[in-house]
């Protein structure tokens, strides 16, 4: 039984493919870190575009009035304002944050 315990305890075969082991799966771990943090600055700024997109439809519209002998009717007249943020690069990635004046 000493005879195990010892050969156990002089065993270092597998220090080595441990402690490589512990160095790889850091490394791994800081690179998908770092691009997992790239990739949802990505998809913000994307989105931000979409966003910017759908605030730049110009949803105004107008149609005159028609008039006859029988009668008449107004026309109607719509402008679409300036939303609150509709112009580019309102959101930041920066981790500050941004004063819209609420």
């Amino acid at each position: 039984m000493l005879h195990i315990a010892e050969s156990l305890w002089n065993d270092e075969a597998g220090f080595i493919v441990s402690a490589e082991l512990v160095l790889v799966a850091t490394i791994v771990v800081l690179g998908l870190i770092v691009g997992l943090s790239e990739v949802s600055i990505a998809v913000n700024e994307e989105l931000e575009d979409v966003g910017s997109a759908f605030g730049s439809i110009n949803q105004s519209f107008a149609f005159s009035g028609a008039h006859g002998c029988k009668g008449a009717f107004g026309g109607s007249h719509f402008e679409d304002s300036f939303d609150m943020c509709d112009e580019e690069n309102s959101i930041t990635c920066d981790g500050g944050s941004y004063n819209e004046g609420w």
